[in-house]
C-alpha cells in the first residue's frame, strides 16, 4: 500500500477534507470530514470566515488519527482571486473579503485608465472580470491606502492556510495567476503593473510551482495534532487541481463544475491573441506550467440560489426532475450578466430578465430551473464554438469533472445543443487532482500522463451521446 495523501478541498458552499492513496495502480478516496461554508456579511463587507475554516481543517486533520491513518502529505485548494493582508506582525490586516463583494465595481473601468485592457491581456493572459484581484486591491488602494501602506505580506486564501500550518509564507502558482497580476510569459509577479497602479510590489512573496514542498508543520501543531507531515502545494486553485483528473487522454474541451462553470482545453502555452481577448477567454496557469485556456461561467450557483429562495423546500435532484416535467416550457437568461452575480433573489432576478426580453416568464419551481439548466447548455455551446473559432479546428469530445457532473439532465442538454460525447466524471475532481499532485511530489506517481491513467482506471465515467 503507498502512501497517504490528504486533500483540503474547500468550495464556496462546503469543504472536505479527503484521504488518498494508491493500491495496484488504483487510486483509492476515503471521505473524513466534511463541513459547510458561506460568505457572511463583517464590517460592511462579504468576507470568508477563515478562522472557522481553519479550525475545520484541523478538526479533519485529528481524523485522520482517529481513523489510524497518519498521512505523509497535505495540500489545500480552494476558489481563486480572494487573499488576506499580513502586517509586520504577521497579524490579519484585513478580513479575507469575498469576490462577490461590491468593493469592486468600478474598479475595471478605473484600472483601465491606468492601463489598456490590450496590454493587460497581452501581458497576463487572463480574462477581464470585475472581482479579480487586481480591481480587489485598487480599490483597496483608493478607498484604504492606509491598508496597503501597513502591509508587508499578500497571501490567498490556500496561501494563508499554508502559513498557519508551516510558518512560511508563499505564493503558489496556478492561483496566482488568477489575480491578473502575474506576467504569462515569465510567470513571476510584473512588478510593471503593480508599480505603474501604485501596488506595493514589496508584499508578495516567492511564486512556487505545484509539487513544491512548503514545510513541515510547526511545532505547537504537531503537539496538539499528534503528528507531523509536509505540506505540499497542489494546484491550489481548485479548477487548476480538477482540470489534472480530466481522465480522457485525447485532446477534449472540459468543463469543471460546481458553483462556478469552467469551460476550456488545456495547453502549452498562453493564447494572448485579440480574437481569445475579444471572447473574453483567460490563460491560467496550470500543473507542470501546462495552461488552462478557459472561460469562467456563472455555473451551477444560480440553482444552488433558486434553492436557497425556495428555503430548501426542493433538493437539487428533485429540481432536476421538476425540471423534466416542464419540458416544454422554453426562456434563457444571459447566465454571465452581472445580475445574477449576488442578487437578492435570484428567482425574481430570473423572472424579471425573462419579462425584458418579452420571453416566456418562468412561474413554477420546474419552469424556474429548467430555464437555468436551458441557458447554462446555451452558454457552453457559445463558449464551444468560440474555442472552437479561436483553435481553428473541431473537438470531438467533452469530459464534465466535478459536483455538477451528477446532473444527468445538464449532461444531456449539453451533448444535444452541442452534438458531441460528453464524458461525466469523475465526481471528486478537485480532491483527486490535489492527491495526485500530492503523490507526484511524494514520487508515487511520475506525471500527469500517468496520474490521468490512473485516474481513468479509479472512477466511473458516463457517457452522454446526442438525440
Amino acid at each position: 500500500m503507498g502512501k497517504y495523501s490528504l486533500a483540503v478541498d474547500i468550495g464556496a458552499s462546503s469543504g472536505r477534507l479527503i484521504l488518498g492513496h494508491l493500491e495496484e495502480e488504483q487510486l483509492k478516496l476515503r471521505e473524513i470530514h466534511r463541513f459547510k461554508n458561506k460568505i457572511v456579511q463583517k464590517n460592511n463587507h462579504f468576507c470568508w470566515e477563515v478562522d472557522k475554516l481553519f479550525s475545520e481543517i484541523k478538526t479533519g486533520i485529528k481524523k485522520c488519527l482517529e481513523d489510524g491513518v497518519k498521512p505523509s502529505s497535505i495540500g489545500i485548494d480552494t476558489w481563486a482571486v480572494d487573499f488576506v493582508l499580513l502586517d509586520e506582525n504577521d497579524e490579519l490586516l484585513t478580513d479575507a473579503v469575498a469576490y462577490r463583494d461590491s468593493r469592486t465595481d468600478g474598479m475595471m473601468e478605473e484600472v483601465s485608465k491606468e492601463i489598456i485592457k490590450e496590454r493587460l491581456y497581452l501581458e497576463t493572459g487572463i480574462q477581464f472580470q470585475k472581482f479579480n484581484t487586481i480591481y480587489q486591491l485598487y480599490s483597496l488602494k483608493q478607498k484604504n491606502p492606509e491598508v496597503l501602506e501597513k502591509a508587508k505580506t499578500f497571501l490567498m486564501i490556500p496561501d494563508y492556510f499554508n502559513f498557519l500550518l508551516t510558518g512560511k509564507k508563499v505564493n503558489e502558482y496556478t492561483n496566482a495567476t488568477s489575480t491578473q497580476l502575474v506576467n504569462a510569459f515569465t510567470k513571476k509577479w510584473d512588478k510593471q503593473l503593480l508599480e505603474q497602479l501604485g501596488i506595493p510590489t514589496e508584499m508578495f512573496q516567492d511564486i512556487q510551482a505545484p509539487k513544491s514542498v512548503v514545510g513541515s508543520l510547526k511545532k505547537e501543531l504537531v503537539a496538539e495534532l499528534g503528528f507531523d507531515m509536509d505540506v505540499v502545494l497542489p494546484a491550489t486553485h481548485d479548477t487548476g487541481s480538477a482540470v489534472v483528473a480530466v481522465p480522457e487522454l485525447n485532446e477534449t474541451i472540459y468543463i469543471s463544475s460546481g458553483t462556478w462553470s469552467l469551460i476550456g482545453v488545456e495547453n502549452h502555452f498562453p493564447i494572448c491573441v485579440t480574437k481569445a481577448l475579444d471572447y473574453n477567454f483567460t490563460n491560467e496557469g496550470g500543473v507542470d506550467y501546462r495552461f488552462r485556456f478557459l472561460k469562467n461561467i456563472m455555473g451551477l450557483w444560480m440553482i444552488q440560489e433558486v434553492k436557497r429562495m425556495y428555503n430548501d423546500k426542493y433538493s437539487f435532484a428533485e429540481l432536476v426532475e421538476l425540471s423534466r416535467d416542464a419540458e416544454h416550457f422554453f426562456s434563457t437568461v444571459n447566465v454571465d450578466d452581472a445580475r445574477f452575480l449576488l442578487p437578492e433573489n435570484m428567482i425574481e432576478e430570473i423572472q424579471s430578465y425573462c419579462k425584458e426580453l418579452e420571453q416566456p416568464v418562468p412561474e413554477t419551481p420546474g419552469e424556474v430551473a429548467k430555464c437555468v439548466f436551458d441557458s447554462l447548455a446555451h452558454s457552453y455551446q457559445t463558449a464551444v464554438g468560440e474555442i472552437e473559432d479561436i483553435f481553428e479546428r473541431k473537438f470531438n469530445t467533452i469530459n464534465v469533472i466535478g459536483g455538477g457532473c451528477q446532473n444527468e439532465l445538464l449532461n444531456q442538454l449539453v451533448a444535444d445543443v452541442t452534438k458531441k460525447d460528453v464524458y461525466a466524471g469523475p465526481v471528486e475532481a478537485t480532491a483527486i487532482g490535489n492527491i495526485a499532485v500530492q503523490l507526484m511530489s511524494l514520487g508515487e506517481i511520475k506525471d500527469i500522463e500517468h496520474a490521468r491513467t490512473i485516474i481513468k482506471n479509479s472512477f466511473e465515467v458516463k457517457k452522454y451521446v446526442a438525440n
